[in-house]
């Protein structure tokens, strides 16, 4: 599972295996880096080769990108936006399965807690990895939330498992409060 957590600075880029009991192993973590006073083309350019250097390297089965959401400031969402599109791209060229969530879906699946500071969260990646820090920058802990999220949500199985389909108990009670919770707001 490969998570990736966009950004035009920094791109977090995080892998692992989830097991359907729900461990999870660290298989790589990183954060590709460009010069924010570079031309936009060349950093989307080093964000696409980092990202399809992780897929080429590591064959993940599935990638989840951080859903862009709006902000204040609009240079910064521009630009995540941007990386996210190269993000879901590369996936799509290596013909694997893409998946969006948002921050708040992330920190609740991790936490317990759709509103958990950055803190919070690389420190239970750092505990559901069994790692003795949470990875730094906080973009590196961020993608491998990202994708401990979609692993947990059902993501190592098929997309069209169905209810049962090899998942945990967890992951399908997680799927029926999901269901009923859509229908509520509707």
């Amino acid at each position: 599972m490969l998570g990736i957590d966009p950004g035009l600075t920094r791109c977090g880029v995080g892998i692992v295996d989830v097991l359907p009991d729900r461990r999870v192993s660290l298989v790589h973590v990183g954060v590709i880096r460009t010069p924010a006073d570079a031309e936009l083309p060349a950093r989307l350019l080093a964000i696409s080769e980092g990202i399809g250097a992780a897929i080429a390297e590591f064959r993940p089965d599935a990638v989840a990108v951080e859903r862009v959401f709006a902000q204040q400031n609009l240079r910064t969402v521009m630009g995540t936006a941007q990386a996210s599109g190269i993000a879901v791209a590369k996936a799509a060229e290596a013909g694997l399965a893409v998946a969006l969530h948002t921050p708040s879906e992330v920190k609740a699946a991790i936490t317990g807690y759709g509103s958990a500071d950055k803190a919070q969260v690389g420190a239970m990646v750092a505990r559901v990895l069994g790692l003795a820090e949470a990875p730094k920058p906080a973009d590196a802990s961020d993608a491998l939330a990202l994708a401990i999220c979609h692993g947990w949500r059902g993501g190592a199985t098929a997309p069209d498992a169905g209810e049962a389909g090899g998942l945990t108990p967890a992951q399908r009670a997680w799927r029926a409060a999901e269901k009923a919770s859509a229908k509520r707001r509707l």
